[in-house]
């Protein structure tokens, strides 16, 4: 929380979409164990996959953030949680395989998760990334990208780990607009897609239960890194 309260006010004036102002921050106390924060309402809807009002201007608005924060140079900035190499959730990702076998085509997204670990690693400089542009923190109006919240996650690092969207919300129609506009290579497309699929074969057994609004958006993401590995092959 203390570098989200650190960073926010130095990137929002450089971001092409609203962030959210923090108007206080606090220390435990008073029976509340925890640090807290005030933030300012931010009015919108999140989007959801398969339910774009305009899905290529969609894809427009978020690629053309993701490329704003590629573009910020404030110095010093922290290691973002998903900055780092593809590698460092194999472990976790092979773990979320074994315990998905018989609910998910497990050859075919271990196929697809180890296409990605071979792709080029990143060597230039770190980049500014958010590190968690998941369909509950965008808010839209209109259809159009209006904010994005909950930056808890952004620092510097790989920027692959931006191009999330193109598979947790943009139909396959969508995201070649989505990769130009977010500027991203073929190797850092292929790493998006890694850390897209790890995300989701983590997050589907842990939220099964629990939360299944992401449970159903990871099921969308393992469908749509498939479908489009098939179609690649």
């Amino acid at each position: 929380m203390a570098k989200e309260a650190h960073w926010v006010a130095r990137l929002a004036p450089l971001l092409p979409a609203a962030v959210p102002e923090i108007l206080a921050t606090g220390t435990p106390g008073e029976g509340y164990p925890w640090p807290w924060m005030v933030q300012r309402w931010l009015d919108g809807e999140p989007p959801r996959a398969g339910r774009l009002t305009d899905p290529l201007l969609l894809a427009a608005d978020v690629g053309a953030f993701v490329a704003a924060l590629r573009r910020v140079r404030l110095p010093d900035g922290p290691t973002a949680y998903r900055g780092v190499p593809l590698s460092t959730a194999d472990a976790m990702t092979r773990a979320a395989l074994d315990e998905l076998r018989g609910t998910v085509d497990t050859s075919a997204a271990t196929a697809a998760w180890e296409a990605a670990l071979a792709a080029p690693a990143w060597t230039g400089p770190p980049l500014w990334v958010h590190s968690d542009l998941m369909p509950g923190n965008l808010l839209t109006r209109g259809g159009r990208l209006d904010a994005v919240l909950d930056f808890g996650t952004v620092g510097v690092g790989d920027p692959a780990c931006d191009l999330i969207p193109a598979w947790n919300l943009l139909p396959a129609e969508a995201r070649d607009t989505f990769r130009q506009a977010a500027g991203a290579d073929d190797a850092t497309w292929a790493r998006g897609r890694g850390w897209a699929l790890s995300m989701a074969l983590i997050q589907l057994p842990y939220y099964r239960v629990t939360n299944p609004v992401i449970a159903a958006n990871a099921e969308h993401v393992i469908h749509a890194v498939l479908t489009e590995a098939d179609a690649r092959s």
